[in-house]
């Protein structure tokens, strides 16, 4: 793939990687890219760079443009070595290049690497002038890490955020018009779900910085760049951070023999019949990212799981660590599940969502064996009583 002209005289130089499958945990159904931004002013810049492994692919792409020897600036707006991890490569053939970095991204890269590096320490408001252009500093901690930061270039109106607004996609296509919202939609959703939820305090805040800025371009380090849909993932974005759900139920649950699904498909049976669009995840053959995405717009998420090794089912365990870790807020929870002789899944799953404060306004649902005819209408009804419930629900 050529450079690509995102502005007259920037260059999107990174990678695509096609084969990515699995991020952090997470699956990546779409592969991912590693974005730099190449700005050939009177000092030349490279903002961000990409994956070990992916250098040469963005090497050729920066060679195209100019000799790299000649970067005068590498900009490091995240350590993370999806982000960061070509610096020392890029320092061997851009000797005399600064690294500019937040004061935390100072101390990560040197932590990481184990080399002095020419560091240009940035926060807040600083600003570097590289011709007719101006490149300005907004630290963002905790989106998603520390040492996190944005690049903004006034000029052309262009905001390079790091992590905010990414996507895990391989594309040809570098625009968001070129791929289409729907598209572009669910995999910024899953970004969010999976990496962003848990500092939605922070994205407000960073939200709220970056409002005075005019931008018509977006340029994250993952995924599309945006320009026609800025509003809509903005929009989103506001949402998001805010923990707003959509009046929807998703139901979530793993089965060894049946009873469990069989008390699924009942809860939801009672929830459409209150007009709940409901959302039904089997983690048998679910994968955890999709289930998280579901979750971040739904207001009501039951969780159902089998007593095994007087527990909770291992994959049902694996995906509430996930919730645990993410927090999603403002949510109305509710368990169920079956068991042979003991019984305390549904239990335990009850204490894990009590702990995350979630509204718990009905005591969870726990049979023995096979649920029979009047137990599953048992079930049903209860699925009802939550759909009314969550009809009547006025939060967010």
């Amino acid at each position: 793939m050529e450079p690509v002209e995102i502005k007259k005289g920037i260059y999107w130089v990174g990678a695509v990687d096609w084969d990515l499958r699995n991020f952090h945990g997470y699956a990546t159904h779409s592969g991912t890219t590693y974005n730099a931004y190449l700005i050939i002013d009177e000092k030349i810049v490279l903002v961000d760079n990409v994956k070990t492994g992916f250098f040469d692919e963005m090497l050729s792409r920066i060679r195209q443009v100019v000799d790299p020897s000649k970067i005068d600036y590498i900009v490091s707006n995240h350590t993370e070595m999806d982000h960061s991890g070509s610096i020392l490569e890029l320092i061997k053939i851009a000797p005399n290049a600064k690294v500019v970095a937040s004061p935390q991204g100072e101390k990560a890269l040197k932590r990481h690497f184990k080399k002095e590096m020419n560091f240009q320490v940035v926060k807040t408001g600083d600003s570097i002038p590289i011709g007719k252009r101006t490149l300005k500093f907004l630290l963002m901690p905790m989106v998603h890490w520390p040492d996190s930061m944005a690049t903004y270039i006034p000029e052309e109106k262009l905001l390079l955020p790091n992590d905010a607004f990414g996507q895990h996609i391989a594309s040809a296509s570098r625009f968001d018009d070129e791929v289409g919202w729907d598209v572009l939609f669910r995999e910024a959703s899953k970004y969010y779900a999976t990496i962003v939820m848990p500092f939605g305090e922070q994205v407000k805040k960073a939200l709220s910085d970056v409002s005075p800025f005019e931008i018509d371009m977006i340029g994250p380090s993952h995924g599309i760049i945006w320009r026609s849909y800025i509003p809509k993932i903005v929009e989103s974005y506001v949402k998001w951070s805010a923990n707003a759900t959509q009046k929807k139920a998703l139901i979530v649950y793993y089965s060894m023999w049946g009873s469990t699904e069989k008390i699924a498909y009942a809860l939801r049976e009672g929830l459409e019949k209150k007009g709940i669009p409901v959302t039904i995840r089997n983690l048998e053959v679910a994968d955890v990212s999709d289930v998280l995405t579901d979750l971040l717009e739904s207001r009501m998420v039951l969780i159902g799981s089998p007593t095994v090794n007087a527990g909770i089912f291992p994959p049902v365990s694996n995906l509430l660590s996930f919730i645990k870790g993410l927090k999603p807020k403002n949510r109305i929870g509710f368990a169920f599940g079956s068991y042979g002789w003991s019984g305390q899944a549904v239990k335990e799953i009850e204490g894990i969502l009590k702990s995350l404060g979630w509204g718990m306004p009905i005591e969870g649902t726990n049979l023995v064996y096979v649920p029979d005819d009047d137990e599953l209408r048992s079930a049903s009804g209860t699925g009802e009583k939550l759909g009314e419930i969550l009809k009547n629900d006025g939060g967010m």
